[in-house]
């Protein structure tokens, strides 16, 4: 029985990594040090599918489920419980290369936004819009020590 729980977490955790791959970038527009983790989690979730991996939480819950006496089930964790409900026909090759880059596609648009949102694009020399410039100069001015 404790095989059988196991790998129903090993589930959970799965899908939470999933989550956090897709919109950890967003993540960050709040707690930006969640950054150090998002990238590799990016760059892993997008090899797994250019590269056809199979993860290692997938041979983890397969081996459970085993050892509970359950069937495991062949392919990755996408083909076996997302792709049935987002492309019955099955997991292909192109499916994945499309997941891998809609993966990309949307951790770019998270910290592009994230990038605006706390002006880091001045220091790379991209110029915020005219009203953001003009807080930023009144800001810094408020905070600037006294002249003697």
């Amino acid at each position: 029985m404790w095989y059988r729980v196991g790998a129903d977490v090993v589930v959970v955790i799965h899908l939470l990594f999933i989550g956090f791959v897709v919109g950890g970038a967003f993540l960050t527009w709040r707690w930006p040090w969640i950054a150090w983790a998002h990238i590799p989690a990016v760059m892993y979730g997008a090899l797994i599918e250019f590269a056809g991996f199979t993860c290692p939480l997938t041979v983890l819950e397969n081996n459970m489920r085993l050892s509970a006496g359950e069937a495991g089930y062949s392919g990755g964790f996408i083909d076996h419980y997302l792709i049935k409900v987002l492309y019955p026909a099955g997991l292909t090759h192109g499916i994945q290369i499309s997941l891998g880059v809609l993966v990309l596609l949307v951790a770019t648009i998270g910290y592009w936004g994230f990038l605006r949102r706390h002006g880091w694009g001045e220091r790379w020399g991209m110029r915020p819009p005219m009203r953001a410039r003009s807080e930023h100069r009144d800001i810094h001015e408020h905070h600037r020590p006294p002249r003697p």
